[in-house]
């Protein structure tokens, strides 16, 4: 048989789209066995040879098997997709949100994957679904920032593990500030090669000798540079055991450190609270606004929301970082009473206010810190 006759031959006994999808709704065993075949024997859709009339009539078969067809057949379309950076993005979508033994090798390889679609996936999808997103290469910060948000520890070691993976220099402060109690970041944070030099000195002061070590070879430290590290080490240490309990909470010590690192902002306030760290978040809170913690107290449980908005408006948060601090106060109340329409209310306040009104009223507070007193003047 010629060449000519054999290609025709080939292409006599190749399935067609509805030849697949058929076998895709017989369940037998050996229908699975010959759709998995069929799959895995489809041309190359990368191949030069292939036309784009092809392309479409693949990609198309491949849309509706995914549709149709079992787990086993699912993975197999997975497999193949995720080595084409030009597959269709619904299909690839779909295939990224499916079980994760179907969306991991989308999830770790397709390049038709947009930032946002992965962004999607690590707010939406399992534990399982971040893990893989995390291990991908080659990720922009934005994605590294969403997975920093889960709050989920051993999803953030293993982003910290990814030496590919691109992390914005307040995210990474964000966590070498967080490695002081979390010490499952400290070794992956140590031996990334974008950590700062100021970051890592600045860790010098909580890690183990080994991870010292790794620190004081990586940038080439001098003994004196590594007396004066320890140095502050150990003022830090006796500060914090002697001095915290007669005069700030530790609470108050980590935020003053925010602030001299430039970090006390509305993402790591945001971050803070979402991690269920209520100290933190109201010594920051008091921070930015000027307040004591006995009045920030009083506003967050204040049902009516526009004491609150007027402080987040004076703080410069915006009004979606208000919504999201009033509705975790709202769970911490545990009310559900007319709080829809206090909401409402509130945020209709935050816009009406202006800057100078709102001043005025942060003000006030701040000279009559008692929370007992006239403390909701020019909240109407």
């Amino acid at each position: 048989m010629n060449d000519a006759s054999l290609a025709e031959s080939e292409q006599d006994d190749r399935l067609d789209g509805e030849d697949l999808v058929a076998l895709a709704r017989d369940s037998s065993n050996s229908a699975r066995r010959k759709l998995v075949d069929a799959v895995t024997g489809l041309p190359s859709i990368g191949d030069e040879n292939t036309t784009q009339r092809e392309r479409e009539i693949m990609f198309d078969i491949l849309r509706r098997l995914v549709h149709e067809a079992e787990m086993v057949v699912r993975r197999t379309v997975s497999l193949r997709l995720s080595e084409m950076s030009d597959a269709p993005r619904d299909l690839v979508r779909l295939l990224a949100n499916d079980k994760i033994e179907i969306a991991y090798p989308i999830l770790t390889k397709s390049g038709a994957l947009l930032d946002e679609d992965l962004i999607e996936v690590v707010r939406n999808r399992t534990f399982e679904h971040q893990l893989a997103v995390a291990i991908r290469s080659n990720l922009r910060d934005a994605v590294s920032d969403s997975i920093v948000e889960t709050e989920d520890k051993n999803v953030i070691k293993c982003l910290l593990q990814n030496t590919t993976a691109q992390i914005s220099r307040s995210t990474m402060a964000y966590l070498v500030e967080q490695s002081e109690r979390e010490d499952i970041f400290r070794e992956p944070l140590v031996r990334r090669s974008d950590l700062d030099r100021d970051l890592a000195e600045r860790m010098f002061g909580w890690v183990s000798q080994t991870l010292r070590q790794i620190i004081i070879n990586d940038w080439n430290l001098d003994e004196k540079t590594v007396k004066r590290l320890l140095v502050t080490s150990s003022r830090k240490k006796w500060s914090q055991e002697s001095d915290a309990p007669k005069h700030q909470s530790k609470a108050k010590i980590l935020t003053e450190q925010l602030l001299k690192q430039g970090l006390l902002t509305q993402n790591t306030l945001l971050r803070v609270l979402k991690n269920g760290d209520v100290a933190l978040f109201t010594a920051m809170f008091g921070q930015l606004t000027g307040l004591t913690e006995p009045f920030v107290l009083r506003i967050l449980y204040d049902n009516k929301g526009t004491a609150l908005a007027a402080a987040c408006k004076f703080a410069k948060l915006n009004k979606d970082a208000f919504r999201v601090i009033y509705n975790f106060a709202r769970q911490a109340r545990k009310t559900q009473s007319s709080t829809e329409r206090n909401l409402r209310q509130a945020l209709q306040f935050y816009d009406r206010k202006t800057p100078l009104q709102v001043e005025n009223i942060v003000h006030h507070w701040q000279r009559h810190p008692n929370p007992t007193g006239m403390w909701d003047l020019g909240l109407n």
